[in-house]
C-alpha cells in the first residue's frame, strides 16, 4: 500500500521552492520558442542565483526522501548488498599478473600484483589512501608488457579529467612523469619505456583531443603530436601495434562508423613523416583493429556485415580488393570482440543478448566453444604470448566470478576453474530470470529480461521497475546488480528491456534507433510496459521506470509522451533539452547519434520528442526524481534543472503525492568514481522513491 500522511503532504507541498522566469525568445527554422529558464543553464560557480535555487531544490528533495517510511530499512538492506567485494580478471605480463580488488567497504578498487598466481599479492596502487573523502577515482590502469611499469589515470569528484601517472612496479614509487588533460593511454611501445596517449590540448575545449608520443623522463609539453581533432563530432585516435612497427589510427564518426588508417612507425621516429595508408574512409561501417601479426592486420568490421565479421589485410598489398574474409557474419549472433592469444583468436559473440565464446585460428578455422556457467555476460583476458586465459562471468542471479582456463591448441575444449568469486550475504536461489518479447508499434519484437521471486502471482499488483537505455550501440546484457536484491525480496519485479538503438542485435538494430528513427526507441519502451501490464505482471499504479544519461532522455520522453502509463520515473543525469543540447560540454560528439537542431529536418525530429519542450500545462505526470552531477563533464546539469523548473510550474501534480524532485550532487559527475557512502545514499534514495510510488514502501 502507498503510504502518505496529511502532515507530510502539507509540509512537502509548502516546501516547493519558487522559481523565477526570465523568458528568452528564439526563432529556430521559423519556429518561435520561448525559454523561461535559460538562466538555469549556468553552473553554480558562475551564478549565485543558480546555486541558491539548487540548494532549495536539494533541501526539499532531501527532506522528502528522508521522511519516507521505508527509507531507513531500505538503506540498511542495501548496505549489506553494496558492500560486497570485487575482483577483476588478471592482466598477464612477462613479469606477472595485475588485477584490481576492492573489499566491501573500500571506495575504489586497489591494483594488486602477483609474480605468479600462487604468490602472495602485493598492493601496487591504493587511491583510497590519497583521499579520506573517497572523491579521488582510479579511472584506468595499464601495465607495460614487461610488467615493470604501470601507467594509470586518476580524477576527482567525478570530473573524468584523468591525469596520467606512471608507477614503478618493483619499488611502488611514482615516477615524475605527469600528464594532464583527460588523458587515456593508447598503448605502450615494446621497449616498455614509452607510449602513445590521447588527451586534450586545452582542458577548456572538449573538442581539442590529440594523440601524442611520450618517452619516460621527457617534458610532456614537448611530446610529439601524431593527430589532432579538427571536427567536434569526429574523434581521432591512434595506437601502436604490439610489435611496435605500426601506428594504427581511427577517426570515429559517431557510434556506427569510423575511418581507418595505418602507418609505419620507423619513418615517423626518424624523420617525423607519417606515411598513412588509408584502409577505409567515408564508409558506412565500423573498422576495429585487432592486431598486426606477421605483416597482416586483422580487423573486425560491420561494413556490409551489420552483425560483424573479421577480415585480414596483407599490409604489403592493403587495397580493399585484396582483403580476405576469415570469419563471416552470422544471422543469429552478433560479433562483439576478438581477443588475441598465443596462436589463436577468441571470439566473443552475443546470442539472444547472452555471451558465447569460440576459439579460431588466425586463418579462420573454428576450433570450438568455451562453455560458460550459464546464460549471462562474460569477458575474457588473454595474452598473445600465452594460451592461459581468465574468464569473467555474471548474470542477474549470478554474482561476478573469475575463472582461469587453458586454451590449448584447440583440440580439447577448455575447462573453467574458479579463481575468485563474489561472496554474498544471502541466498539468490529463490529468484528466477525470464526472457520475454513484446511487439512494438511497427511489429518489431523487443526482448526483455524479467527478474522476480519464484512463484510470482500474475495478478497485476506487483511493484515493477522497468529499466532501459536504447542508444549509442550499447547492449544491456545480464549482469548481477546487488541493489535490486532488497527490491526483489520485497516482492518487486525488475525488468530490463533491450530497445532499438542498442547493439544487442547488430548495427541494423542500432541504426533503427538513431536520429530520425529515434521514436522507435520510445515505442519499444512503451510496448514493453504495455506487455507487462497486459500479462498481469503489474499495472500502471505499480509501474516505475528508470534510465540514466541517454536512458535519462528515454525516461524523460516517456513521462511527457505517455504520462498515463507509469506511476513514477527515475530520470538520471539526463539529456532533456534536445534543441540546445549540442551547445554544451562534449555534446557535439553525439550529433551523429541524435542529429542537431542546426539542421532543419533534424530540428523537427528533435523538437517533436524533446522532453523540456513537450511539457503541457495542466497535465498530470508521473512522480519524478531527476538527478544530475554538478561536475558532470558529459551531460550538463542544466537539463535536469530546466526540466524540473518547468515541470513544477506546468504540471497538475499534487506535489505531496506525485512529487517532482531534483537532486544535484555537488560532489559527483556523470556517476563514475563515486565513493561507497554516496553510492549507498543514492541507491537508497532511488529505491525508496520507487517503492513509495509502486505500493512497496512499508
Amino acid at each position: 500500500m502507498l503510504i502518505t500522511t496529511i502532515s507530510l503532504a502539507t509540509a512537502l507541498f509548502a516546501a516547493v521552492p519558487p522559481t523565477k522566469t526570465e523568458p528568452v525568445k528564439d526563432t529556430v527554422h521559423g519556429v518561435e520558442l520561448v525559454d523561461d529558464y535559460r538562466w538555469l543553464e549556468s553552473l553554480e560557480k558562475d551564478s549565485p542565483d543558480v546555486a541558491a535555487w539548487t540548494t532549495a531544490q536539494n533541501d526539499m528533495t532531501r527532506a522528502t526522501l528522508d521522511a519516507l517510511p521505508c527509507r531507513e530499512s531500505v538503506a540498511k538492506s542495501l548496505e549489506k548488498w553494496m558492500t560486497l567485494g570485487a575482483v577483476s580478471a588478471p592482466r598477464m605480463t612477462d613479469g606477472g599478473y595485475f588485477y584490481s580488488e576492492r573489499t566491501g567497504t573500500q571506495n575504489q578498487g586497489v591494483v594488486k600484483f602477483r609474480k605468479t598466481l600462487a604468490a602472495e599479492p602485493r598492493t601496487l596502487l591504493d587511491v583510497n589512501a590519497l583521499d579520506a573523502k573517497g572523491l579521488t577515482s582510479l579511472d584506468w590502469w595499464t601495465p607495460n608488457d614487461q610488467g615493470t611499469l604501470m601507467a594509470f589515470g586518476t580524477s576527482r569528484q567525478g570530473s573524468e579529467m584523468s591525469e596520467l601517472h606512471v608507477l614503478d612496479v618493483e619499488t611502488g614509487k611514482w615516477l615524475d612523469d605527469k600528464i594532464e588533460g583527460k588523458v587515456n593511454l593508447s598503448g605502450w611501445m615494446p621497449d616498455g619505456k614509452s607510449f602513445f596517449y590521447s588527451g586534450l590540448r586545452d582542458i577548456k575545449d572538449a573538442y581539442s583531443r590529440e594523440t601524442r608520443y611520450h618517452r619516460l623522463g621527457w617534458d610532456a609539453a614537448q611530446d610529439k603530436i601524431v593527430v589532432k581533432q579538427t571536427n567536434p563530432s569526429e574523434i581521432p585516435s591512434a595506437g601502436p601495434s604490439r610489435d611496435g612497427k605500426w601506428l594504427i589510427g581511427s577517426l570515429s564518426k559517431g557510434w556506427q562508423a569510423n575511418d581507418l588508417w595505418i602507418a609505419p612507425l620507423e619513418p615517423w621516429f626518424e624523420r617525423g613523416e607519417l606515411d598513412k595508408t588509408v584502409l577505409a574512409e567515408g564508409l558506412d561501417g565500423s573498422f576495429s583493429p585487432i592486431e598486426v601479426i606477421d605483416g597482416t592486420l586483422y580487423i573486425m568490421t560491420t561494413f556490409g556485415t551489420p552483425k560483424g565479421s573479421v577480415m585480414s589485410i596483407d599490409l604489403a598489398k592493403p587495397a580493399r580488393e585484396n582483403w580476405r574474409l576469415i570469419l563471416a557474419e552470422r544471422k543469429d549472433m552478433v560479433l562483439e570482440g576478438v581477443s588475441v592469444a598465443k596462436g589463436l583468436f577468441v571470439t566473443t559473440w552475443s546470442k539472444d543478448v547472452c555471451t558465447q565464446f569460440e576459439r579460431m585460428t588466425t586463418s579462420g578455422k573454428v576450433l570450438g566453444a568455451i562453455t560458460l556457467p550459464g546464460l549471462g555476460t562474460a569477458s575474457i583476458s588473454t595474452d598473445d604470448k600465452r594460451t592461459e586465459a581468465f574468464v569473467s562471468y555474471t548474470s542477474y542471479d549470478a554474482p561476478r566470478a573469475i575463472y582461469s582456463t587453458e586454451l590449448g591448441d584447440g583440440t580439447k575444449e577448455p575447462k573453467l576453474t574458479m579463481w575468485a568469486k563474489t561472496e554474498i550475504p544471502g541466498d539468490l536461489s529463490g529468484f528466477t530470470v525470464e526472457q520475454k518479447r513484446a511487439k512494438s508499434k511497427d511489429g518489431t519484437e523487443v526482448p526483455m529480461f524479467i527478474v522476480h521471486k519464484k512463484g510470482l502471482k500474475l495478478d497485476g499488483n506487483n511493484p515493477t521497475l522497468l529499466y532501459a537505455y536504447g542508444g549509442f550501440n550499447v547492449s544491456l546484457t545480464p549482469a548481477f546488480n546487488p541493489t535490486i536484491v532488497p527490491w526483489l525480496e520485497a516482492g518487486g519485479v525488475y525488468v530490463v528491456a533491450n530497445l532499438r538503438g542498442g547493439g544487442e542485435f547488430g548495427e541494423s538494430w542500432h541504426k533503427d534507433g538513431m536520429q530520425a528513427r529515434k521514436q522507435n526507441v520510445f515505442d519499444d519502451f512503451y510496448a514493453s510496459a504495455e506487455w507487462l501490464i497486459a500479462n498481469k505482471y503489474t499495472s500502471t499504479p505499480h509501474l516505475a521506470i528508470e534510465g540514466g544519461s541517454n536512458g535519462g532522455l528515454l525516461t524523460g520522453v516517456a513521462t511527457t509522451q505517455r504520462p498515463d502509463l507509469f506511476s513514477a520515473a527515475l530520470i538520471e543525469v539526463p539529456l532533456l533539452d534536445m534543441v540546445r543540447f549540442q551547445n554544451f560540454l562534449i555534446a557535439r560528439y553525439w550529433v551523429p547519434e541524435y542529429g542537431s537542431s542546426e539542421d532543419p529536418a533534424q530540428f523537427k525530429t528533435l523538437l517533436a520528442y524533446s522532453p523540456y519542450h513537450n511539457i503541457k500545462k495542466g497535465q498530470k505526470y508521473p512522480a519524478m526524481l531527476v538527478t544530475a552531477g554538478e561536475n558532470d563533464s558529459r551531460v550538463h546539469p542544466l537539463h535536469a534543472r530546466k526540466f524540473v523548473a518547468r515541470m513544477q510550474a506546468q504540471a497538475a501534480n499534487d506535489q505531496a503525492k506525485d512529487q517532482i524532485l531534483l537532486w544535484v550532487d555537488r560532489d559527483a559527475g556523470h556517476g563514475q568514481g563515486k565513493p561507497l557512502a554516496l553510492r549507498i545514499r543514492d541507491a537508497a534514495d532511488h529505491w525508496t522513491f520507487v517503492m513509495s510510488h509502486t505500493g512497496c514502501c512499508k
